[in-house]
C-alpha cells in the first residue's frame, strides 16, 4: 500500500477506478475458433499466449483504442492499441474514464501489483478496481512514461540478445549430438552417412525391453509415506518437479524405477526421457531397459537427441500415444561400449559448458526482470524523473478527471410531485 508521504507533494492518490472504467468482453467474443493467420482480425486472452489467433467475424470487434484487457480470474493484463475480438468472458476490457487519464502510465503502474489469485472469483470490481494509484501531475505522467520507455527499450535490446543465445546454444547441443551419434565425435575422419567400423545399426526392438508402469486410483494415493509404501511416480513429477509427492503400497518389481533407470513419457509430452527419481511408474510411462550392449548414459543421450525425436515424428509418435510397437522399430547405432562411454564423455564435456552459459543467461534473464520492477518501482516514488515547481499539481487534474466523468453521465430527471387542485 503506497503511503501520501512516500510520494512527492504534488502528486496524490486515487483508486484505480478514477482512471479506468471496465466492459464486459460479451459482444466481442469470437463465435467461430476456426483461426487462421490469412484472416485480418487478432483473438487475444491477457495470459502468456495472448494472440490466439486470428479471425474473419467482422461483426463485435472492439475499436476504443488503446485499452488494458485483464484476466479476471489470474489478473494478468496486456496494452492493446489495435482493434481485436477474445476467446472468453473471463477478463474485463479496461478503458480510461476520460479523454485526460494517460492509459499507458496507468498500465505500466498495474504491471507492478501483485493481485492475489488463489481463488476463484472475479478481481476487478473486488480488488483491481480499489487499488490506490499515485498521481503525479499530468505533465510528468509524460515524462514517466518516455523515460520507461526509454529504458524498457535498451533493456528489451539485451534480453533479446540473451534469448537469441539461448536459441544457439540449444542449436549448438543438438548438434554435438548428432556428431557423437553419427560418430564423428570419435572418429573425425568418418564421412557422412557411413558409420564407423565396427559400428552397428540395430534397433530399439533388439536392443532394449519394455514394460508399462501401473494405474493407480488418485484415492489409493497418499501424500503421506505409509508404512512399506513407495513413492509412485507420475508424469508431473519428472516434467514440473515442484509436485506434492504421492506414495503407494508397493505393486511389485516389474513397475520399479531405480534412479539410474530410464523412464518415457507415452501421452502428452511424448518421448520425454525420465530419469533420476525412484519409484513405481504410472501408467502413462514406461521403461527403458537397456541390454548388455547399450551403456545407460549413451541411451539417455540419444533419446535426447533431435535424431531420435526426428524418428518419433516421422512415425507420428508424437501426435499420439506412444506405443511399444512405434519405438522399437526405430534404429540405433551401436558401437562397442569403451566407444559408447568415449562418446558420453566428449558429449558431457561440451554440454557441461553449455549448462554453464545457460546459468548465466538465465541470471541475466533474471536480472533484467529484477531491473525491470526496479524502474518501475523508482517510477511511482517520483523518483525516476526529476519534479518541475510549475508542473500543475496532481490534485487540479484529479478535479478536473472528476468533472469530466460527471459531465459525461446523463442527467437524471427530477420528479416533481402533482399538486391536487
Amino acid at each position: 500500500m503506497i503511503e501520501e508521504n512516500e510520494i512527492p507533494k504534488t502528486w496524490e492518490i486515487t483508486p484505480l477506478e478514477t482512471f479506468l472504467d471496465y466492459i464486459q468482453p460479451t459482444k466481442y467474443i469470437v463465435e467461430s475458433t476456426d483461426y487462421n493467420d490469412s484472416y485480418k482480425t487478432p483473438v487475444l486472452t491477457a495470459g502468456k499466449s495472448f494472440l490466439l489467433g486470428y479471425t474473419n467475424e467482422t461483426e463485435g470487434i472492439f475499436d476504443q483504442l488503446p485499452t488494458i484487457i485483464f484476466d479476471d480470474f489470474t489478473t494478468a493484463i496486456k496494452f492493446v492499441n489495435f482493434p481485436f475480438k477474445v476467446k472468453s468472458s473471463a477478463m474485463k476490457i479496461l478503458v480510461p474514464t476520460c479523454e485526460l487519464v494517460n492509459i499507458r502510465y496507468v498500465f505500466y503502474f498495474m504491471e507492478t501489483l501483485r493481485l492475489s489469485a488463489d481463488t476463484h472469483k472475479r478481481y476487478w470490481i473486488s480488488e483491481g478496481a480499489k487499488v490506490p494509484i499515485p498521481v503525479p501531475p499530468q505533465i510528468e505522467q509524460e515524462r514517466i512514461v518516455s523515460k520507461i520507455e526509454e529504458l524498457f527499450s535498451e533493456l528489451d535490446k539485451g534480453i533479446e540478445t540473451l534469448k537469441i543465445a539461448q536459441q544457439q546454444l540449444k542449436i549448438y547441443r543438438q548438434a554435438v549430438l548428432k556428431y557423437a551419434f553419427e560418430g564423428r565425435l570419435t572418429n573425425p575422419n568418418i564421412k557422412e552417412g557411413e558409420l564407423p567400423e565396427g559400428w552397428v545399426k540395430s534397433t530399439f526392438g533388439k536392443e532394449c525391453d519394455f514394460s508399462q508402469g501401473i494405474q493407480v486410483d488418485v484415492g489409493l494415493q497418499s501424500e503421506i509415506k505409509g508404512d512399506k509404501q513407495v513413492r509412485f511416480l507420475r508424469i508431473v513429477d519428472f516434467t514440473k518437479g515442484d509436485e506434492p509427492l504421492r506414495y503407494i503400497d508397493h505393486p511389485g518389481e516389474r513397475y520399479y524405477l531405480s534412479k539410474n533407470e530410464i523412464a518415457m513419457v507415452r501421452y502428452g509430452t511424448v518421448g520425454f526421457v525420465c530419469t533420476g527419481k525412484e519409484g513405481v511408474i504410472a501408467n502413462n510411462l514406461f521403461k527403458v531397459l537397456p541390454s548388455d550392449r547399450l551403456s545407460h548414459k549413451y541411451l539417455i543421450h540419444f533419446l535426447q537427441s533431435d535424431l531420435f525425436r526426428s524418428k518419433l515424428e516421422s512415425k507420428g509418435a508424437t501426435m499420439q500415444a506412444l506405443s511399444f510397437g512405434l519405438i522399437k522399430p526405430i534404429s540405433i547405432p551401436v558401437p562397442a561400449i569403451k566407444e559408447q562411454m568415449q562418446i558420453v564423455q566428449e558429449i558431457e564435456s561440451r554440454l557441461s559448458v553449455c549448462d554453464k552459459i545457460e546459468e548465466s543467461i538465465e541470471q541475466g534473464l533474471q536480472q533484467a526482470e529484477a531491473f525491470r520492477q526496479s524502474i518501475l518501482k523508482k517510477a511511482f516514488e517520483g523518483k525516476l524523473v526529476p519534479q518541475d515547481p510549475s508542473d500543475e499539481p496532481a490534485s487540479v487534474l484529479l478535479e478536473r478527471i472528476k468533472a469530466e466523468r460527471q459531465k459525461a453521465q446523463p442527467e437524471k430527471k427530477i420528479k416533481t410531485k402533482k399538486v391536487k387542485a
